[in-house]
This record gives C-alpha cells, sequence and structure tokens, in this order.
C-alpha cells in the first residue's frame, strides 16, 4: 500500500510554502545550481538529461514534420533590431547589450538575442527568391538572454534554453496552418512526454507577442493553482516581412510578401513537471522523460547471489533499451531509497538476499509508493505495461486537477472568489479595458481565449458593456 509519510525532513512541505518547495527540490534533486551572476544558472548533469530527453522528442516531431534544425549568430546589430518597431518596443527592457571589446568600444552596439526573429528575417531576405524557395521550415536550439528583474529556476532567469523555430510561406493559409499544427505539437508533447494536460487557445490582444498577429499558448496549472504559460505559437502575417523585405515571385511572376511563423518552449518546461508532479519526498518524473527510469538497489550487495541477480537484471533491462542504473555503492539501503525518492526515479527495484530465495524482487513505483513483488523473470515482460500504466495515472490525476479548478464566473464577486481559490477562471468580457481591471482588482491575467467560444452571460460583469469573447482567467507565474 501507498506510505504517505514524509520521509524526507530536509524538503519544504509542497502546502506550508509552495515556492520555498520548488527551490529545495531543485537544490536537492541536484537539477541545477547558481552560478556567480545572479539570475544565471548552472544546470547540472540530471536537470540537463531531462532537457535532452524533452529536446529529444520534440525534435524528432519536428523533423518527421519537415522541419530543419539551423544556428543563428548570439548578437544582432541594434540597428537591425531596430527596423521591427512593435518587437523593439516589446524587448526594450530587457535586452543585454555589449558596448566595447574591453580594449575599444564598438562602432555598433550588439543586442546578445532575447529572441532572433531578426536575424532570420535578413535571412530569409537573401536566400527566398521564389515561390519554389517556400516554404522554409527552420527551428534552431539555443540560450537566449533577457534581464530579468526577478528571477527563478527554470521558470524565469536572465538566460534559457530553448528551442525557436522560424517559417516563412507563400501564403496566409499556410503559415496559420502550420501556426496550429505546431500548437498540436506541442500539446501532444504534453500529453506523451510529461503526463501534462495543456489547455491551448489564442492569447488576447494585450498579452501576444510584440509583432505577432496573433499568438497561441499551452498553459499548464500547476499544484498550488497558479497556470504557466509553457509554450507559443505566432502566426505574424506579413509584419516582419515588409519591415525585411521578404518577397518572392509567385507562379503568375508577381512580386509577394512571406507569410511568416515563429515558435517556441523552453526549460521552463523542467519547472511545470516538477510543479505539476512532484511531491513532499521530491520529484515525481514522468518515466519518459525520466534520465533513470529504473534504478537496482542490492540489498546485501557484497553477497554473490544477489551481486549476480542485480548485475543480470541490470544488463537485460539495459539492452532492451531502458535507462536504468545499478547501485551498488556502499551507502545504506535507507539513504539510497531517500535519494532516488527525491530524484523522482519511476522505479525502484530492490533485490535481497531473502527475495531470492523466493525468486523474487520487490519493485516500488514511485507516482504512489506502491511496493509490488514478482519473479525475477517477470520484471523485464512487466515494465513497459508498468511505465505506461504510471504515465497515464499521473496524466490522468493532473487533468483531474485542472478539471477540478477549473471555473465558470457569472458575476465579478464570484469571478473574485474562484481565483482566491486558484485555478482557471472562465468568463465573458468585453475586451481589454476589463482585461486592464481584473489584472489590477485580483492580479489575475487572461491565459487564453479558448477554441470554444461558448458565451456565459451576454454582458461583461466588469464592465457592463456587451461582452464580445470568453477568456481563461489565472494568476500565473
Amino acid at each position: 500500500m501507498s506510505n504517505n509519510k514524509k520521509m524526507n525532513e530536509a524538503v519544504t512541505s509542497r502546502d506550508a510554502d509552495f515556492a520555498q518547495w520548488y527551490t529545495d527540490l531543485c537544490l536537492k534533486a541536484e537539477l541545477m545550481d547558481y552560478s556567480d551572476v545572479k539570475g544565471f544558472i548552472i544546470y547540472r548533469p540530471y536537470g540537463y538529461a531531462i532537457w535532452e530527453n524533452i529536446q529529444s522528442h520534440l525534435d524528432r516531431n519536428l523533423k518527421e514534420t519537415n522541419h530543419q534544425n539551423v544556428y543563428m549568430p548570439l548578437v544582432i546589430p541594434e540597428s537591425l533590431f531596430q527596423k521591427e518597431k512593435d518587437h523593439v518596443a516589446g524587448f526594450a527592457p530587457e535586452t543585454a547589450m555589449i558596448t566595447t571589446t574591453g580594449v575599444e568600444d564598438l562602432a555598433e552596439r550588439l543586442i546578445v538575442r532575447p529572441t532572433s526573429e531578426t536575424l532570420f528575417c535578413t535571412h530569409y531576405n537573401k536566400i527566398i527568391n521564389s515561390y519554389r524557395d517556400l516554404p522554409k521550415l527552420y527551428n534552431q536550439w539555443c540560450s537566449v538572454v533577457r534581464w530579468e528583474k526577478t528571477t527563478r529556476p527554470f521558470l524565469r532567469g536572465k538566460e534559457f534554453l530553448w528551442q525557436e523555430g522560424h517559417t516563412a510561406h507563400a501564403t496566409e493559409v499556410e503559415a496559420r496552418k502550420e501556426t496550429l499544427d505546431i500548437l498540436q505539437i506541442y500539446k501532444d508533447l504534453g500529453k506523451d512526454l510529461l503526463a501534462i494536460p495543456f489547455v491551448t487557445g489564442k492569447k488576447t490582444e494585450k498579452e501576444k507577442f510584440a509583432g505577432a498577429i496573433d499568438t497561441y499558448s499551452i498553459e499548464a496549472l500547476m499544484h498550488d493553482g497558479q497556470a504557466l504559460q509553457s509554450g507559443t505559437t505566432h502566426y505574424f502575417g506579413q509584419n516582419f516581412a515588409k519591415a525585411f523585405d521578404i518577397t518572392f515571385q509567385d507562379e503568375k511572376n508577381q512580386q509577394q510578401f512571406v507569410h511568416q511563423t515563429s515558435w517556441g518552449v523552453s526549460t521552463r518546461l523542467i519547472g511545470a513537471v516538477i510543479m505539476v508532479h512532484g511531491d513532499d519526498e521530491g520529484l515525481v518524473l514522468p518515466p519518459y522523460v525520466a534520465p533513470t527510469q529504473v534504478v537496482i538497489i542490492p540489498i546485501q550487495s557484497k553477497k554473490e547471489e544477489v551481486k549476480a541477480a542485480s548485475s543480470h537484471l541490470f544488463t537485460e533491462l539495459k539492452k532492451a533499451g531502458y535507462r536504468v542504473q545499478l547501485d551498488d555503492t556502499d551507502k545504506s539501503a535507507g539513504w539510497k531509497f531517500s535519494e532516488y525518492e527525491m530524484k523522482g526515479v519511476p522505479v525502484r527495484i530492490e533485490i535481497g538476499p531473502r527475495d531470492l530465495e523466493r525468486n523474487e524482487v520487490t519493485l516500488v513505483t514511485r507516482h504512489d509508493r506502491t511496493k509490488h513483488v514478482m519473479k525475477v523473470e517477470d520484471v523485464l515482460k512487466e515494465m513497459p505495461i508498468i511505465l505506461r500504466n504510471m504515465h497515464d495515472t499521473m496524466y490522468d490525476r493532473a487533468l483531474k486537477h485542472v478539471e477540478a479548478n477549473t471555473y465558470q464566473a457569472k458575476n465579478y464577486d464570484e469571478f473574485k472568489a474562484y481565483i482566491i481559490k486558484g485555478g482557471y477562471v472562465a468568463m465573458s468580457i468585453s475586451g481589454e479595458e476589463a482585461e486592464i481591471q481584473i489584472k489590477k482588482d485580483t492580479s489575475a491575467t487572461a491565459r487564453v481565449i479558448p477554441f470554444d467560444q461558448t458565451p456565459i452571460t451576454d454582458i461583461c460583469p466588469v464592465t457592463h458593456k456587451k461582452a464580445t469573447q470568453t477568456v481563461w482567467f489565472a494568476r500565473a507565474y
């Protein structure tokens, strides 16, 4: 049976202080460390391995849909950045600039990329001439720098890792389809790899990306009832194409501007995994994203029969393609149990002399801390079922959390009461005026305009004007 007793007293209780609990897990599970410059973190091997698994999964899906990886320079000339005024206005407060080499001042300041629209646009200007050159489906994996005032590991940093896709198309229809297709790829990433049910929809005009016509988002709901924007896709239309003169000759020999998109997810997804699934004992990692899926812990590891059985099972699991670790160090079994619970390793297999007398092992699943006793020869056969059931259970649990904390408000008092409880609150509003007032009164922001636009009320409860759209709100990271 599941044991709910708190085993690791070094971790702050999740319900007592969620922010401190999160920081404790980031450090004690050895995901990251702080560097000597505030806001810049060190990705430790275990944390970086989670990112590598996300990257591998998403990279494979992007390549299957004909996207190609490229790499753009780290720096952008300031004059180039200024060519798209809306874009500059959106990023100006948080751009880092290089002004000197240390020997002499630069003739032109260089911006350390906060994003790479301008770099892709100047490149597309050079290489796109005809409709035969389209579409261009480019993506890059890189880091970006944004000089955030308030930082938190993985969620908001001065530097973070991400992928950013930038595509160019001959028609609006193609570009809009690309924007929504990527949104679906991101949503599937949540369901298939992270066990996170993302809510999707369009951003309001106030919340959309600088320079975009339409922005779409995947939103995750954390255990504490706050939302986390976990990725975005943008339809740029011809805004950037006109600023950077990206044209092509169509099939009728007419010059046309391309239609563009941009989209990205970042290491913020690691933060989402921590806050959606973690508990008071540490991380609880979904099995398909976990760096180590199975850890084998020999009990009385010096006994020859234990050593041989542990080594054999390790070899068999590794050969079958599982990410498996054999911990035969001289640390105590209790220390190891606590350590791998903290790191959220999905499956722990204990092998001791008494187990082997019965030709059995004890298998513990991290997500529910349940013990399973099974025959040694059944472990390999049962492992895919165990991991699949674990992933599905974690996804369903997260989905039930979203469903239980999603509300509809028919009046403003009701809205305020729901926001205090935490979660998503849907309300039909009149537009930006209501959105601004809601943020001022409650600190809640518009997360998405859902694709299902069923009205809740005809009149906006905030402005008492005609309601024009239904929007999901939440307090957010």
